[in-house]
């Protein structure tokens, strides 16, 4: 007879769960399965040792057991709720429609009664893990301001069509400021890699806007913020 293939290495961002129950078998089973499908695993026998995993770790998800001696999964999810908002999967055997209504009020993402399909555990961890993420913000191309138009990528100034030149730190600054439209930008994020002092940093802004502001002195796009920085202020 064979030996059992071992399991492919795990990606250096694969997710990481914690999976907490009181039955070793169960354990041992979904960390194996877990582990294989291209998990992160680690396991805790109770909600005290969840603790201290917690602790020490950063989890992507939690597979939580209800039914546990001593402190439930739904007194764990509940504690965890007031400070955390990992994702947690509720486990249990009892599938009653209290029970499911009470995980997901105590703050759980999904239920999921024993016995259950591996597949469908896989399905669902996916499906909240794909949740949990970020939407991805599209990256800017291009902003506006006024009768200016910047080009990110490029690095292209125009003023109604036609390009204006400036220089690479200006180029720089502006591209920093047009990262973060209407957001203020920190004096050290626009010093060059920190090697411009703030008073340079002002004294480049001020070249800036005589570029692109009718009145320097009463800017309106390049707008300073006071003691801490810059922003860009666009037009739709």
């Amino acid at each position: 007879m064979t030996a059992p293939l071992p399991a492919p290495p795990l990606a250096d961002d694969a997710p990481h769960l914690l999976v907490v129950d009181d039955d070793n078998r169960i354990r041992s089973l979904l960390s194996r399965f877990l582990t294989e499908h291209g998990y992160r695993v680690t396991t805790a026998a109770s909600a005290a040792e969840a603790r201290g995993r917690l602790d020490g770790l950063s989890f992507d998800l939690l597979v939580l057991d209800v039914m546990m001696p001593g402190e439930s999964g739904l007194d764990l999810a509940r504690a965890l709720r007031r400070t955390s908002g990992v994702p947690i999967l509720m486990l249990t055997a009892r599938s009653e429609a209290e029970d499911r209504i009470a995980g997901l009020e105590v703050g759980a993402d999904d239920y999921l009664g024993k016995p259950f399909e591996p597949r469908e555990l896989l399905l669902r961890v996916a499906s909240i893990l794909k949740r949990a993420q970020p939407a991805a913000q599209k990256a800017i191309e291009e902003v506006r301001f006024g009768e200016f138009l910047f080009h990110l990528g490029r690095g292209e100034l125009l003023r109604n069509g036609d390009p204006v030149r400036i220089t690479e730190r200006e180029r720089d600054m502006l591209r920093a400021l047009a990262e973060a439209p209407g957001d203020t930008v920190p004096r050290l994020a626009l010093a060059g890699n920190g090697t411009a002092s703030e008073r340079a940093v002002d004294v480049q802004v001020n070249r800036l806007r005589r570029k692109i502001e009718r009145d320097p002195a009463n800017p309106i796009y390049v707008q300073t913020v006071r003691g801490i920085g810059y922003r860009l202020v666009v037009t739709p």
